[in-house]
């Protein structure tokens, strides 16, 4: 199949989405505490990716490999965490987005 694995990318955060893949679950748009992703009528769309803060919620979540993002590297809890323990290393633990 051509064209399945193209892959919609940004120049803001790692977040990678390959619209080829979707069957259009829906548990992105669920997940993404920022709205990154939304319904479509036959895949999700990719809607604003400038606000992924890379938590890695929605690739966890996607049945089909269909998001791909460095998660941990934006996660907000894993930078509270860090803040409140005084901690260099930044994470947040499986409970979370597993970093």
């Amino acid at each position: 199949m051509v064209g399945v694995d193209k892959t919609d990318e940004n120049e803001v955060n790692t977040l990678r989405y390959i619209p080829g893949r979707c069957v259009n679950c829906g548990r992105c748009s669920e997940v993404c505490p920022h709205g990154v992703f939304r319904a479509g009528e036959k895949k999700a769309v990719l809607d604003e990716p400038e606000r992924c803060m890379e938590c890695g919620a929605c690739q966890m979540n996607c049945p089909v490999g269909a998001v791909l993002v460095n998660s941990g590297v934006g996660c907000a809890a894993a930078m509270i965490k860090a803040a409140l323990t005084g901690s260099k290393e930044v994470t947040c633990g499986p409970e979370c987005c597993g970093r």
